[in-house]
């Protein structure tokens, strides 16, 4: 049998991105479903892998024409695609993401995927090579994001909530004050304004481009509710440009839009400047702010603490994310972290995958 050019996997995920290039919303999820079924199945026969397709990237039933077509066209190519899949049928795994040994069956290659998946979660960002963080780039696409809540002013009828007393007692008086059943309401909760401050100085240059793709994955789920900003020698709001659906160009424009990146810090000035231009009005108002830095201030740090109280009393919590947080041997003895941690709500670490769940589990609780 003739080696393959490509594996399995990376036939399979480029069929799902055609599939979805033609119209179809598959999700990196879906994609990831469909490796798994084909991976069940045999994969040297056309017909299961379209079936397995079929169950898995389609959604709806309008679904259906475009992923026939695009299933015909793309495996009809050269009959090149159905001979490195009869050539990769016991091999589902994307060269760029094997470990170096030999290549296992299936269902052990599956696994041994899985288990490399979930060292890299533990992994600090700034020591990736690039197969690593291509990886941990498709990771962003498939990490569950909640936003904090609040609850509104008015209540709504709910048999499930508490006892509304004024209009139990309207129900009765309108019965002439003979008893009826309690009228039960609850108060509809409704996504919290959350704001983002990142530090995109040389310091913080390892680390910018994760913090970045974690704070689009999270405007993607809520583009009405959250503000991206980034900090250095000035502030610049990305949200404009990190509203682009695809990450790497959403990243690529708000890069153009940087003028100071990898450059200095003066976080006390830009945060002040944050707080007279934006947080004194709506934006920050009541709002989750997340501020993503390592505190290295050039500046005074006494501005940086002054500007952090301000902003304390503005938000509903004020998180700090900072990349060194949780590594061994760190300690906040910095001047800028030392002035800002007495009005920090949260102060947490931002250096991997893991790292960075624990921050969205922490704002989705704020």
């Amino acid at each position: 049998m003739p080696a393959a050019e490509h594996s399995a996997e990376e036939i399979l995920l480029a069929f799902a991105a055609a599939v979805r290039a033609a119209g179809v919303k598959v999700t990196a999820d879906r994609a990831r479903t469909f490796v798994a079924a084909v991976g069940r199945l045999a994969l040297d026969r056309r017909t299961d892998v379209f079936w397995a397709g079929r169950a898995t990237l389609c959604a709806a039933r309008e679904d259906l024409p475009t992923y026939q077509r695009t299933f015909e066209a793309w495996f009809a190519v050269e009959h090149s695609a159905a001979t490195r899949l009869e050539a990769a049928a016991t091999s589902v795994s994307a060269a760029a993401l094997d470990d170096g040994g030999g290549r296992e069956d299936g269902p052990n290659q599956l696994r041994a995927l899985a288990s490399r998946r979930e060292r890299l979660r533990h992994r600090d960002v700034a020591t990736l090579e690039a197969e690593e963080r291509a990886l941990l780039h498709r990771m962003f696409e498939e990490l569950p994001v909640r936003l904090p809540t609040r609850a509104t002013r008015r209540k709504r009828l709910d048999r499930h909530g508490d006892v509304d007393r004024v209009r139990t007692l309207r129900d009765q008086l309108r019965r002439g004050g003979e008893p009826g059943p309690l009228r039960r309401a609850r108060a509809p909760r409704k996504p919290r304004r959350l704001v983002w401050l990142i530090d995109v100085s040389g310091s913080m240059a390892p680390y910018a481009d994760s913090l970045l793709r974690l704070a689009h994955r999270v405007l993607e789920a809520a583009p009405r509710q959250v503000e991206v900003f980034t900090l250095g020698t000035r502030l610049t709001r990305v949200t404009g440009a990190l509203r682009v659906p695809d990450p790497d160009n959403a990243l690529a424009l708000a890069g153009r839009a940087v003028p100071d990146w990898s450059g200095g810090t003066r976080l006390g000035e830009v945060l002040r400047a944050f707080n007279d231009r934006w947080g004194q009005r709506v934006v920050a108002r009541g709002a989750v702010v997340v501020i993503a830095s390592d505190g290295w201030e050039r500046a005074d740090p006494a501005l940086l603490g002054r500007q952090a109280e301000r902003l304390h009393h503005l938000a509903r919590r004020v998180v700090w994310a900072n990349p060194h947080r949780g590594k061994p041997g760190y300690e906040p003895i910095q001047r800028g972290i030392r002035a800002v941690l007495p009005h920090v709500d949260h102060f947490i670490g931002g250096h991997s995958m893991q790292s960075f769940e624990e921050l969205l589990d922490v704002v989705a609780n704020a």
